[in-house]
């Protein structure tokens, strides 16, 4: 063997290391070279766990590096980190032996404006809210217990496990359809599109429609935010209920949508109420209402009792009775009431019958006087003078009349 063969082994032995070694090697050499560093980046994928540090992903056009800011530094940062926020930091790269990955472990930040999908999220945002898509009077509601839900999501992702999962377990009998489309990448959106129209397309209608993926970055999600998911699902006939990534995410269409959820977990806990929870509640409801009757029945048996043991129920024949001998007591009443007015009537008309036989001039006639007048125009006569010689007169007696003619008369002296 010469001796160029020999030390080309003896050069492939010292560079056999492990693991541990290599990374301990790679450690040094990254940690040293870049102990203080400004980085350009958009924020993405950003997470804040109860320990209080704030891990993302910071990006540009082409690539991308993890990134750490402790709990220490996240208090004293003057800008709030987000999503879609582009921002100028210095920090210094680490290596994480556990995970053979590198990071950059941030000490100072500063904003430097919106990030690329930040200014696309606002710019749509702010077209579809000036056509209305997101009024509140666009909502539809949601049926109590719907019967048929159909779901647009991956057949293959976490997310529809879990909402099955919990439909199965608050409503075993659904039934539930599952649309297939991918829910990230290119393409994507139109798939989810075509999903939500297909579902209002079916001979037998659903009653509810779930939009749904689990968690992601701001990438992953992104399909979510364009205009073809935005509008399908604001056209849609049917109620939709938009279930995308965790709670901190939001997308256009979660606003579009006539519902927001969450998670899809939190999906179906909206959709469908607990089987147990309703037939306890129907088995109350059926015990309070028992109970009501049963009190109404027996308040309308005491009713009925206090009732039956008046007299008008006990002896219904003593009040008849007792108004007949009240109907003959007023009759006796009225009609000796009417022979007194009678009585009395008959008294006054023979007192003024008395007093008017008293002035009558037959009256008179009949104790022995007479009325005498003209029998040409009745003139009653009380002068001799007014007389002529042939005059007839007309002599009234208390009976019967006398017809004469004057043949002489005779005139008192004045």
């Amino acid at each position: 063997m010469n001796v160029a063969a020999r030390m080309e082994m003896e050069s492939e032995e010292a560079a056999v290391y492990s693991v541990a070694q290599l990374t301990a090697q790679v450690k040094g050499l990254l940690e040293t070279t870049f102990p203080n560093v400004w980085v350009t980046g958009e924020i993405s994928d950003l997470s804040r766990p109860r320990s209080g540090h704030v891990y993302f992903t910071l990006k540009d056009e082409t690539s991308q590096i993890r990134a750490v800011v402790w709990r220490g530094t996240a208090e004293r940062l003057q800008c709030d980190l987000s999503d879609g926020l582009e921002i100028l930091c210095r920090g210094s790269v680490e290596v994480y032996a556990p995970r053979g990955s590198y990071q950059l472990i941030i000490r100072q930040a500063e904003p430097r404006g919106e990030g690329a999908f930040q200014v696309a999220f606002r710019r749509l945002h702010a077209k579809l809210a000036a056509e209305g898509l997101f009024e509140t009077r666009h909502k539809k509601m949601l049926p109590k217990i719907p019967r048929r839900i159909a779901v647009v999501t991956s057949p293959t992702g976490a997310a529809i496990r879990d909402l099955l999962e919990v439909m199965r377990r608050r409503w075993p009998h659904i039934h539930v359809t599952v649309i297939p489309s991918r829910v990230q990448g290119e393409g994507a959106s139109l798939e989810i599109a075509q999903g939500i129209q297909a579902a209002n397309e079916m001979s037998v209608p659903y009653d509810v429609l779930v939009v749904c993926r689990g968690g992601g970055s701001v990438e992953d999600l992104w399909c979510f935010n364009e205009e073809p998911v935005v509008r399908a699902i604001f056209a849609s006939r049917i109620p939709v209920v938009s279930a995308v990534g965790h709670e901190i995410d939001v997308t256009l269409s979660d606003l579009v949508a006539d519902v927001r959820a969450l998670t899809p977990t939190e999906a179906g806990e909206l959709l469908l109420p607990s089987q147990d929870e309703v037939e306890r509640r129907l088995t109350d409801l059926r015990q309070r209402y028992v109970t009501a009757l049963r009190q109404q029945a027996s308040m309308a048996r005491t009713h009925w009792a206090n009732l039956s043991s008046r007299r008008a129920f006990a002896r219904p024949f003593d009040f008849i009775l007792e108004y007949t001998r009240r109907l003959d007591d007023l009759d006796q009443r009225g009609h000796r009431a009417v022979c007194q007015r009678i009585e009395r009537a008959h008294e006054r008309l023979r007192s003024v019958t008395g007093k008017l036989d008293a002035l009558s001039p037959l009256g008179v006639l009949g104790r022995g006087y007479s009325l005498t007048h003209l029998t040409e125009d009745g003139t009653v006569l009380f002068d001799a003078a007014v007389l002529d010689e042939g005059d007839q007169i007309t002599t009234r007696l208390a009976r019967g009349l006398v017809i004469s003619r004057v043949e002489r008369k005779e005139l008192a002296d004045s």
